[in-house]
């Protein structure tokens, strides 16, 4: 019998690259080694892998509706942004929803996706560093220089030449300079990202309404549509017909595997190329076969990675890329290999019986 749970392991490589914006780089603290390791927020993960579904789809995402409340002192007040909490939409039915409206029984569905940050596969296999940076306009012939007294006019020509004379300004004006330490820092390294799917609720939403995932005229919407009623370990529940389901499996499995970052990476592009894959009916097992260890023998504390692909493994499968030989001695990477990744993730995904459970 399969088991009802897929895991995924990616290992990634980044180079002199933001991740999102906070500060530059989100980082955090790891204790055990003194040092501040960059990092990608689990929702920021998940965002660029819904996208890169929807894309592979071809499908827009579901509406959203955002709620703002004007107080009694005519102050702005965010409020609860509403999902149409309906499973007919490909990123609702992946990513779950939340609605709790006022004037309504509160809704919720967990997303079937349980997906982490990507962090370092080990604290010394990543660093951040930072940079000065200037804007240099200095060969635009339309530059513009508009200087103002403080709370005040602008200084005319004259006034801006006399008050660089006099205080000895010899900065260019058609210049910006931002030393270290004004600009975030950018991330390198190693690193990795897991995810576990929940096929008992990949495909079904619940019928419970003691504690609803759907209002009532959704239900009915639903079994309209072709949606098979059917049971799962949490009771009734409604399943995605399948020709449906196979079209999200296919976008499914290319967009775990081949998401990108979509956050701001203008002048620090990365192509954060993945190294290695690791699917597994196993949580234990991806974190055996993807891992790092200490070296022993040397003075100051250092990391070697490691993707072992010379033991099979039940249950497991690893998938190798060629630019992971630049990177971990003893591995031979295959063009195939993230294709093969797609493939073995559609192979499990189609295997569950959704209907039957």
């Amino acid at each position: 019998m399969q088991q009802p749970f897929i895991y995924l392991r990616a290992l990634r490589h980044a180079d002199h690259t933001v991740f999102c914006v906070q500060d530059g780089q989100k980082t955090y603290w790891d204790n055990q080694f003194g040092k501040y390791v960059p990092f990608s927020s689990g929702q920021q993960v998940k965002r660029s892998m819904i996208e890169s579904i929807l894309s592979s789809l071809g499908a827009s995402p579901a509406p959203i509706t955002f709620n703002y409340e004007v107080s009694k002192k005519e102050k702005l007040g965010n409020g609860e942004p509403w999902s149409p909490c309906d499973p007919s939409y490909p990123d609702q039915i992946l990513a779950g929803w939340m609605k709790a409206a006022t004037d309504e029984v509160t809704i919720k569905r967990r997303s079937p996706l349980s997906i982490s940050a990507m962090r370092p596969l080990h604290p010394l296999l990543a660093n951040t560093s930072s940079e000065a940076v200037s804007y240099n306009a200095s060969n635009n012939p339309n530059l513009k220089v508009r200087v103002r007294w403080e709370g005040g006019n602008e200084l005319t020509p004259e006034e801006l030449a006399s008050f660089l004379t006099e205080k000895k300004v010899v900065r260019p004006l058609n210049q910006l300079f931002f030393p270290e330490g004004k600009v975030g820092p950018r991330a390198s390294g190693l690193f990795v990202y897991d995810i576990a799917l929940d096929l008992r609720t990949l495909f079904c939403v619940s019928l419970n309404q003691h504690e609803p995932e759907l209002r009532k005229d959704t239900i009915e919407k639903l079994r309209a549509a072709g949606w098979v009623e059917s049971k799962n370990v949490f009771g009734a529940c409604l399943v995605c017909p399948k020709d449906e389901r196979e079209k999200i499996i296919t976008a499914l499995a290319h967009g775990l595997i081949q998401w990108r970052i979509t956050s701001n990476q203008a002048r620090t592009y990365s192509p954060m190329e993945t190294l290695a894959v690791a699917i597994s009916d196993n949580a234990n097992k991806l974190a055996a076969v993807i891992r790092a260890k200490l070296k022993e023998g040397v003075d100051k504390p250092a990391a070697e990675p490691i993707v072992d692909n010379s033991t099979v493994i039940a249950g497991t499968s690893v998938f190798v890329t060629p630019p992971c030989d630049g990177y971990i001695v003893g591995v031979h990477g295959t063009i195939t290999a993230l294709d093969d990744a797609e493939q073995e993730l559609i192979t499990r995904l189609r295997a569950f019986d959704y209907e039957k459970q």
